[in-house]
């Protein structure tokens, strides 16, 4: 009887275990799974840029590899357009030295990134894609090297805090559908 029981609680055990891995990730992890990648992606820019930075938070296993991902398409997506990566903080013709302005000028650039409407042809677009997701993770690497090249490395606090909202704001469902960031490790531009 002893030996029934146990195996009973073990397979309940089991069960719970396994459906921890299945659940979908909640909101809250989609949303700091995005500040990790984003953190990731600005060191990684930063120490690119000749610019020393304090070691980021790693995103750990399967993350880490999501990254990565992120880190090499970024790589391509700025590599094709430079110009549009590079000196953002000009090309918006902001003021790095306010958190609000920054953060609304990231916001603002998040918003048009995934807007809908084409407005140069008047066509519809794709809403959220992987590719406008790089692209705005580029963006957030760009604006950081600018930020701290200027001065205010503070900055690169709120650059991630205004991803993480974006994320929770407009994003979040659209990751949920796909199985998150970690089941996406292999991302279709």
């Amino acid at each position: 009887m002893k030996g029934m029981e146990m195996l009973r609680r073990s397979s309940v055990f089991a069960a719970e275990v396994m459906e921890v891995f299945d659940r979908s990730p909640t909101d809250k992890e989609l949303v700091s799974q995005a500040k990790v990648l984003c953190r990731d992606y600005i060191h990684s820019r930063l120490h690119r840029a000749g610019i020393g930075w304090s070691k980021p938070e790693h995103g750990s296993g399967t993350l880490a590899e999501v990254s990565s991902v992120l880190l090499w398409l970024g790589d391509e997506l700025e590599y094709l357009r430079p110009n549009v990566y590079r000196n953002v903080a000009r090309q918006l013709n902001i003021t790095i030295a306010s958190e609000s302005i920054v953060s609304d000028a990231f916001l603002a650039v998040a918003a048009e990134i995934f807007s809908t409407e084409d407005n140069r042809k008047g066509l519809q677009r794709e809403g959220v894609t992987w590719g406008k997701i790089v692209s705005l993770y580029a963006v957030a690497g760009a604006l950081a090297v600018d930020c701290v090249r200027h001065g205010h490395p503070a900055m690169v606090h709120t650059i991630v805090d205004c991803m993480g909202e974006f994320v929770r704001k407009s994003l979040v469902s659209w990751l949920k559908r796909r199985g998150g960031w970690v089941r996406n490790k292999s991302i279709n531009l």
